[in-house]
């Protein structure tokens, strides 16, 4: 039996995680750590509200697998920094405070085109915290490269809103290709199936395995 903390629950991408963790039987608690919380209540759900600058843990259960959602964009953060902040500052404290705090696995959403040596910036940043998370020593570290993600966002973001229409119609001519887009609940189903099988060591979800696992 599991007991699993989640960060970025209001996400995208997280947003549908969490319903699939707490109806997981596997699963027997789950923590939710956020800067707010989110608008759902359940027997095995605990929420904290927390500063992922230091995020509070004290007196959650101790968890063997957590689970990272956080993300942000460049434009949405409003600077380089700031998107910085949230995508390898926020993801690393959450993952040293899972971590002391007894977890021996860590799954974590970045994107396709993660490479620590990329131009460009978002790419980077998605990079260098992947080869940050491997240093930290997990037993397990499961790594999602979703492509572009379908669903619908809390917030607006009108280009993405374009490619995703544009995505949906071409859809069909993409299946082939690992750039083609992908459901944001397929990647949660993904995740969930990643924690009843954890992997040995670091390992890379492509988008491509991330639709087969989660029947996309």
């Amino acid at each position: 039996m599991t007991t699993a903390w989640i960060a970025g629950a209001s996400g995208l991408v997280g947003s549908k995680l969490l319903p699939l963790l707490l109806a997981d039987p596997a699963v027997t608690a789950v923590a939710s750590l956020g800067r707010r919380p989110v608008e759902l209540a359940h027997p095995k759900l605990t929420q904290r509200a927390v500063d992922f600058a230091a995020p509070d843990v004290a007196g959650l259960p101790a968890p063997d697998v957590a689970l990272c959602a956080l993300g942000t964009t460049i434009n949405k953060a409003g600077s380089a920094e700031a998107f910085r902040a949230v995508d390898h500052g926020a993801v690393m404290t959450f993952a040293k405070a899972a971590l002391a705090a007894g977890a021996r696995r860590f799954v974590v959403v970045t994107s396709l085109g993660s490479d620590a040596k990329s131009m460009v910036l978002y790419n980077r940043v998605k990079g260098e915290v992947e080869a940050d998370l491997r240093a930290l020593g997990f037993d397990s570290l499961a790594i999602a490269r979703p492509s572009l993600l379908l669903g619908d966002r809390a917030e607006s973001r009108p280009g993405e809103r374009v490619a995703v229409v544009v995505s949906r119609v071409l859809g069909g001519l993409l299946r082939p290709f690992e750039s083609r887009p992908i459901e944001a609940e397929v990647v949660a189903k993904a995740l969930v199936a990643i924690t009843r099988e954890p992997p040995k060591g670091a390992v890379v979800y492509p988008s491509s395995r991330l639709q087969t696992l989660g029947g996309g």
